[in-house]
């Protein structure tokens, strides 16, 4: 049995995590090496490859039964490797990595704002020089582990030449004075996962505070963040759907009628075509950036196969009796939001598809 396997059966699966977020849960992460998954060997990480956090990812959910738990932790994997460990200079890293690697530090990251999202033409959070450092006025919203974090990655306008906005990312730590967490709407699905907003009030960060390229970070580092994140998160869908049917089967009695069972039984096939997909998607990260290597048309396939798995569990979850049927339908709302978040990109990223296809297919 793996170890991540292992840790979600003994300590996560069949535990409430409804109410409060369970620090003494996220220690025992740490304590475990849960934070050390894919991060660099030089800062306490287990040098693993990026398709290591999917597939633990994908193994916390499906034996921890715990959708929210696996995504808080996958968000964390995933900043301390892309943002810091990608981009930061080996101050910032030997600074901030151990301490993401043994869980004593949460970073989330900032770059949504309220009533946009993260179009990048209608962000407006701005950072501008001073003698010291930077200065950064604005507002954020939807920061998953924000709660927790006591650092936060800012996306912020530090130039704008006419209509065109220049972005970069900034480290502001908890204590910055004019920082504050704003209440955010609260998804019980989600739960343990917790998230807020952001107001920054002329907070000011020294210039080392300033992460990767000035005025780049927009193409750089936040795109190819959320294609990972998708990518990864292919995983995390991956192993909720199979906990659901691990369910569903121990449901099944013994006297079932064979339709039931054989329906079951094409649930599951369908089940492992998903893994494998997402598995498929998750080893392409390994070789590049995700938007240059993932294979999109897969990644648009794994979602339509996922929401077509939730809609058929829901099915076949009549006939089963109320615990193990109240148990799947708070993981189906996880799914749920899941394919709910971005959308519009994903949206625009299948009409590109459709489109690529469609003129491919015409004579010459």
């Amino acid at each position: 049995m793996d170890p991540v396997t292992a840790f979600a059966r003994a300590h996560v699966a069949g535990r409430d995590l409804s109410g409060d977020f369970p620090h003494a849960l996220w220690r025992a992460m740490g304590e475990a090496g849960l934070f050390r998954i894919g991060l660099p060997v030089a800062h306490g990480g287990d040098g693993a490859p990026l398709s290591s956090i999917a597939a633990a990812e994908r193994a916390l959910i499906r034996a921890g039964g715990s959708p929210g738990l696996g995504s808080a932790w996958t968000a964390h994997q995933m900043i301390a490797r892309h943002f810091i460990a990608g981009f930061g200079t080996p101050a910032q890293q030997a600074h901030w990595l151990p301490r993401l690697a043994s869980g004593a530090s949460t970073a989330s990251i900032a770059i949504s704002e309220p009533g946009v999202g993260a179009h990048p033409k209608k962000l407006t959070t701005a950072a501008i020089r001073t003698p010291t450092g930077w200065r950064i006025d604005g507002a954020k919203s939807f920061l998953t582990n924000g709660p927790i974090a006591d650092l936060f990655i800012v996306l912020a306008i530090t130039e704008q030449v006419g209509e065109r906005k220049r972005y970069s990312c900034l480290l502001v730590p908890q204590d910055t004075p004019g920082l504050a967490r704003v209440p955010a709407p609260d998804y019980p699905a989600l739960h343990p996962a917790g998230h807020c907003g952001l107001a920054l009030t002329a907070c000011e960060v020294p210039a080392d505070a300033l992460l990767g390229p000035e005025g780049e970070a927009y193409t750089a580092m936040a795109l190819p963040f959320r294609d990972a994140e998708d990518a990864v998160g292919t995983s995390g869908m991956a192993g909720n759907i199979a906990h659901m049917l691990d369910i569903l089967a121990g449901g099944l009695p013994a006297d079932a009628p064979p339709e039931q069972a054989a329906a079951l039984g094409n649930l599951l096939g369908l089940s492992a075509v998903l893994t494998n997909a997402a598995s498929t998607v998750a080893a392409a990260l390994d070789s590049g950036p995700a938007s240059d290597d993932a294979p999109q048309a897969l990644m648009i396939g794994i979602r339509q196969l996922g929401a077509e798995l939730a809609r058929r569990i829901r099915a076949a979850i009549e006939p089963i009796d109320p615990a193990r049927r109240a148990h799947i339908e708070a993981r189906l709302a996880a799914i749920d939001i899941g394919l709910s978040v971005a959308r519009g990109p994903r949206a625009i990223r299948a009409g590109r598809l459709g489109t690529a296809a469609a003129e491919a297919s015409r004579p010459a």
